[in-house]
């Protein structure tokens, strides 16, 4: 039975990959105590003590705001470890399968972002998760990297369960609607994931993009979850609330954010035979997850 190492095991994707792996081997998940990613050594004896097939790793430091203050901290867990992960996969001849971000691309582009594109972040979270990308890269092991965007899920902190929340705390929300991208549910990840494993072969090593279809913005994506969430949710079904759209400028943040990061999903599509659903399908089943 083949062995399948799990990062970050109580994160929303981390989560999620547990389920949908389990048909395919042994997972073994950890979180930061059982592999602590800012402490190479710690990597490379957990790593060495499992002897896994296959290396999973969503686990980062994804709080985009923070990392601009703790440039250090992000680079060690987003820059450096993916590489540690990849030279102990390339010693055991594993498959290493790595998450990157959207926010690898400065969002200038008007057409979604290929993997051919150039990335040119603009924080210090995109930095650091091009450095793991690359890291990955020079190692030279069997890998997939996966670049996604605007995850939420049914477990974990997101942005969903935050409009959910304010939802029924305020009578108005205002919600930046300049900023374009495809939020993609973590059960879609993990879903993929567990397809595109079976369908690895080693000359399909590279970068991917992987997202749900569509796209749309954030005051777009605030006004669809609640709309869904006033079918289940009773302080929400009849009340007044105002969701006013509002430039980038107006909400000000530490880190930039790309303005287009729309990512082309047809590589992994045809590469993999993947059926990717519009967000708004795999957003209406969250909702109606989070409330069963």
């Amino acid at each position: 039975m083949k062995k399948i190492l799990v990062t970050g095991k109580n994160g929303q994707v981390g989560w999620e990959l547990q389920r949908t792996l389990a048909p395919l081997g042994q997972v073994i998940a950890l979180d930061v105590e059982g592999m602590d990613l800012t402490d190479p050594n710690a990597i490379r004896s957990a790593i060495r003590e499992i002897s896994p097939h296959i290396i999973v790793n969503p686990a980062a430091h994804t709080a985009v705001d923070k990392a601009e203050s703790e440039p250090d901290l992000a680079m060690a867990i987003n820059g450096i470890a993916p590489g540690v992960l990849a030279e102990e996969a390339k010693s055991l001849d594993a498959l290493l399968i790595h998450y990157s971000t959207d926010y690898v691309f400065d969002g200038t582009k008007a057409s979604p972002y290929t993997e051919a594109d150039v990335p040119a972040p603009q924080s210090v979270y995109g930095r650091t998760k091009l450095a793991g990308e690359q890291a990955i890269q020079a190692v030279g092991c069997k890998h997939l990297i996966l670049r996604t965007s605007w995850v939420y899920g049914v477990h974990g902190g997101n942005f969903v369960k935050t409009i959910l929340r304010l939802a029924k705390e305020r009578d108005e929300l205002r919600i930046v609607a300049d900023q374009y991208g495809a939020p993609t549910w973590a059960r879609l990840l993990a879903d993929s994931t567990a397809e595109v494993i079976q369908r690895f072969a080693e000359e399909k090593s590279g970068v991917y993009h992987l997202t749900s279809s569509g796209r749309t913005n954030w005051h777009q994506f605030a006004e669809e979850i609640v709309r869904l969430a006033r079918q289940y949710d009773e302080a929400l079904a009849n009340k007044p609330l105002a969701i006013h759209p509002i430039a980038t400028h107006e909400y000000p943040v530490p880190a930039k954010r790309p303005a287009n990061s729309s990512l082309s999903t047809d590589k992994i599509e045809q590469t993999f035979d993947l059926e990717l659903p519009r967000w708004e399908v795999d957003l209406a089943e969250c909702i109606r997850q989070l409330y069963a």
